[in-house]
């Protein structure tokens, strides 16, 4: 998927996804060029070691990254979404992860949060004949604790009456023994099950992202800064690890709540996109006997 759309007047979104399979390598040095753009308004990026800023190609072959720029090209903030395929039974699960945000300070009233954490979870899920698709968080900020909660459907953890069922439990565990690289956490980090809180967080690439409790950014609802305020360990750099999914029901409240009026019409036509090259592609590159599709081999007449 490679999708461009309007966000208001000012702003353009570029999403990308698994740009390190298909993208050439001066392409791909532009757009990691761009996310350390943004990055460079935010932090010291030199610091940063892990994911999209680990210099490795493979890195770039499971995230999908939602580009923010202004009309004149300059980027002013991303997502990079990491795709990560658990090793449950009976089948693999796919969840997507929110991963690593980063917004110009000048640039964090303009109302980006749909586009940075809602946007692409739902074209996939469109993409996806609206089967419902897993999303993980990570994070000690509150805002975007309760931005997930109300966003996704089923979040596990979150204050109120929201339960731990037996799905998020496998899925956490999993995601800690075999994923921790994705979003900076290091094997000696410890992960409470009951709570879900990732102890010592920062000390697997991520250090610099570490936040203090008066630095993390605030949600308008105090339930969710008190939340973080009981459950995380600030001095330590403790973080949440949430899931939730993408279903109809938080397809809905995305298009009713989160995405502005304005967008709305723009946002289904591009789903409708999505949804088209998914049912039209595979008939274009069937009827092509030039090209060769993993097993699937073009017709040659033997002539010897």
């Amino acid at each position: 998927m490679d999708v461009t759309l309007r966000s208001g007047s000012d702003h353009t979104v570029r999403i990308v996804e698994r740009p390190g399979l298909w993208m050439t390598d001066d392409a791909l040095a532009d757009l990691s060029g761009q996310l350390r753009t943004v990055a460079g308004r935010t932090l010291d990026a030199g610091k940063l070691t892990y994911g999209v800023f680990s210099g490795d190609k493979s890195r770039m072959e499971a995230v999908i990254v939602t580009l923010v720029s202004r009309q004149d090209g300059t980027p002013i903030a991303f997502n990079a979404l990491a795709v990560m395929t658990l090793d449950t039974v009976p089948h693999p699960t796919d969840v997507l992860h929110l991963g690593l945000v980063m917004v110009d300070p000048d640039e964090r009233s303009k109302n980006l949060s749909w586009v940075l954490y809602g946007l692409t979870c739902f074209l996939i899920f469109v993409r996806r004949q609206f089967r419902p698709i897993w999303v993980s968080n990570v994070t000690q900020v509150p805002a975007v604790v309760g931005m997930v909660s109300q966003m996704f459907s089923d979040v596990w953890p979150q204050p109120g009456t929201a339960r731990r069922t037996l799905n998020h439990l496998l899925l956490g565990r999993r995601i800690m023994a075999d994923h921790r690289h994705v979003f900076g956490v290091g094997p000696e980090a410890g992960f409470d099950e009951e709570r879900f809180v990732i102890a010592d967080a920062y000390t697997g690439g991520s250090d610099d992202l570490k936040k203090t409790w008066d630095a993390a950014s605030k949600h308008r609802d105090a339930r969710y800064n008190d939340y973080c305020a009981e459950v995380l360990d600030y001095d330590r750099g403790d973080d949440v690890l949430q899931l939730g999914q993408m279903d109809v029901a938080a397809m809905r409240k995305f298009l009713s709540r989160e995405v502005p009026k304005s967008a709305v019409v723009g946002l289904l036509l591009t789903g409708g996109l999505v949804a088209l090259r998914r049912l039209i592609l595979p008939a274009i590159y069937w009827a092509d006997s030039t090209q060769t599709w993993a097993t699937l081999r073009p017709y040659q007449v033997d002539r010897r």
